[in-house]
């Protein structure tokens, strides 16, 4: 009876009414950005890309007047990514000059080469939803922990909207920071979507007080940092799969393949960025985030000797939190030491989030332990 009076039951009403907002406001912002994706215009390198050729130098022989002629042409590399040709044609000659130049990053997203006014205003609105859904997001978090007056990640339902809010807003910062990642908007608010649906479905538990264990000081750093970890490894885990499709689209271009699924009649593969710019930006999210994950386990190892009096008992969610940090270490060691990239360390990458993503939902909901949340 203490517990329940000591909880404020209209702002826990209110939480789960602005978190159900959010989500509509989301599920138009997904819309907005599927209609950019679908008529979004094709950037430089879907155009160049008619001109593409495995050939590095050839012959020409033409006869009249001389006159030089200049002809840039972008190929897929092996190794992924793509690389610049400039070609120097002297007719008369007979000779030709070919340049190799470093891979490019092109600014060719959905709508990002500003062409299709439409498709680009699309792209703008579903930012602009997506904002608005963080805020009303924001407000159904915030509401939840003041009706328990504690902070509000205490279950699993209430990490699972944090977790979706730092996907969202990690997403936002990139924008605000000018970089140039529209293209991310569309799985990052699906994935919300998804995470939130689970969340308010199979997840959810009323606004209640927490054990004695978890009145502590760590809850705001530990599961905090371990919130935002999630939303990083998420969005490298996002940049791995798009650039295992784009460099797979590049080498069947490259080899001349026009039809099947990554051929040329898939055109929303033209529409994103290099596969060499889905490939760093995993690596550096990663790289960024790996060591504060490494903090996030060694504050809960803090916690658990104040709560339990040891610092590691091998509990589910202690063995499985260290066999990600394994993984995610053996990714970083490899790219850093053995000079693995490309595909090779995205199947690493995704092993690593495979990990991640068991030690959330299958850790807490699946296995018993001191840290799971099983039966609910």
């Amino acid at each position: 009876m203490q517990l329940a009076a000591a909880v404020d039951p209209q702002l826990a009403d209110l939480s789960n009414k602005l978190i159900y907002s959010a989500m509509v406001v989301y599920t138009l912002a997904m819309f907005a950005h599927m209609i950019e994706w679908t008529f979004g215009s094709k950037g430089a390198v879907a155009v160049r890309s008619k001109e593409q050729s495995g050939t590095l130098a050839e012959t020409v022989a033409t006869a009249g007047k001389k006159a030089t002629k200049q002809v840039t042409v972008t190929v897929a590399r092996s190794g992924g990514g793509t690389a610049t040709l400039t070609r120097t044609a002297v007719a008369g000659e007979g000779t030709t000059v070919v340049t190799t130049g470093r891979g490019t990053d092109e600014e060719d997203g959905p709508g990002a080469a500003g062409t299709n006014e439409k498709a680009d205003l699309a792209g703008r609105i579903a930012v602009s939803l997506t904002v608005l859904g963080l805020l009303l997001h924001g407000g159904g978090i915030v509401t939840r922990g003041l009706s328990v007056s504690r902070w509000p990640w205490g279950n699993m339902y209430e990490f699972s909207c944090a977790f979706a809010f730092a996907m969202i807003a990690a997403y936002l910062v990139l924008l605000a920071a000018k970089k140039k990642v529209r293209w991310l908007g569309l799985p990052v608010v699906l994935a919300a979507l998804l995470t939130l649906g689970i969340a308010t479905t199979v997840l959810y538990t009323d606004s209640e007080q927490l054990v004695p264990a978890l009145h502590s000081p760590w809850l705001a750093i530990h599961v905090s940092t371990a919130i935002f970890c999630g939303g990083a490894f998420y969005a490298a885990f996002i940049a791995t799969l798009l650039y295992l499709g784009k460099d797979s689209f590049e080498k069947r271009i490259a080899a001349g393949l026009t039809t099947g699924p990554l051929g040329t009649s898939a055109s929303i593969w033209r529409r994103l960025p290099a596969a060499s710019t889905f490939d760093k930006l995993s690596y550096r999210i990663n790289a960024l985030v790996f060591p504060l994950w490494t903090f996030t386990i060694i504050a809960g190892a803090i916690w658990a000797e104040a709560a339990w009096g040891k610092y590691w008992e091998w509990d589910p969610k202690e063995t499985w939190s260290f066999i990600t940090w394994v993984a995610y270490a053996c990714y970083l060691h490899a790219r850093a030491t053995a000079g693995w990239k490309g595909r090779k360390a995205a199947y690493l990458a995704l092993a690593a989030f495979a990990c991640w993503l068991f030690n959330y939902y299958g850790v807490n909901i699946f296995v018993t332990g001191k840290h799971s949340y099983a039966g609910i």
